[in-house]
């Protein structure tokens, strides 16, 4: 039996703010060190990400000052890097009123 939407909601955005918890854990750690997450973790992540990104538009207008970052190329610890530098999504502010994490 599916859940009522709002709940299934909640649910997905706890679900994804224990997996946000989980792979900011690596700060703390020396890089390279793995983080446990599980292949259905790793898959149910990828196929919300493109949900999202499939429902933005092909153009965004966006206001300055603005930080624009390359491909990490897989490298996490950059990406958690460039997250320090730049601001962590939720603590950024941003213009897009659809933004979620």
């Amino acid at each position: 039996m599916r859940q009522s939407s709002q709940a299934s909601t909640q649910n997905d955005e706890s679900w994804i703010d224990s997996m946000i918890e989980i792979l900011l854990s690596a700060r703390s750690k020396k890089p390279g060190t793995p983080v446990d997450l599980t292949a259905a973790d790793a898959t149910q992540l990828c196929t919300q990400a493109r949900d999202v990104f499939m429902s933005q538009p092909m153009l965004l207008e966006l206001g300055a000052p603005i930080k624009i970052c390359g491909d990490v190329h897989g490298q996490y610890t950059d990406l958690l890097r460039l997250f320090e530098y730049g601001g962590f999504p939720p603590e950024v502010s941003n213009d897009c009123d659809d933004y979620k994490m």
